[in-house]
């Protein structure tokens, strides 16, 4: 299992890209999207998210995406950067 001991941010507000922040969190995945194509894409965003956080082992941490039009290779980029900095 991986903790998330720290606040972490990967990305940046660029267009096609993402900014994932992650945090410490009691218990359970909170997951917060902000994105211009949330109606069409939100769920397959959050999917893939959520996806990477399982593969990574993380099971509590407040998660906030900030969209703006990544694809799924960058969004799972992010997503792993952001764990990594924020890890033990």
């Amino acid at each position: 299992m991986t903790e998330i001991v720290r606040v972490a941010v990967a990305g940046t507000d660029e267009k096609s890209d993402i900014v994932v922040s992650i945090e410490p969190a009691e218990s359970g995945i909170t997951l917060e999207l902000n994105s211009s194509v949330k109606n069409q894409f939100g769920p397959a965003i959050e999917a893939s998210i959520r996806e990477v956080l399982e593969e990574l082992g993380v099971k509590n941490a407040r998660v906030v995406a900030n969209d703006r039009g990544a694809l799924d290779c960058v969004i799972r980029a992010r997503v792993e950067t952001a764990v990594l900095r924020g890890k033990e």
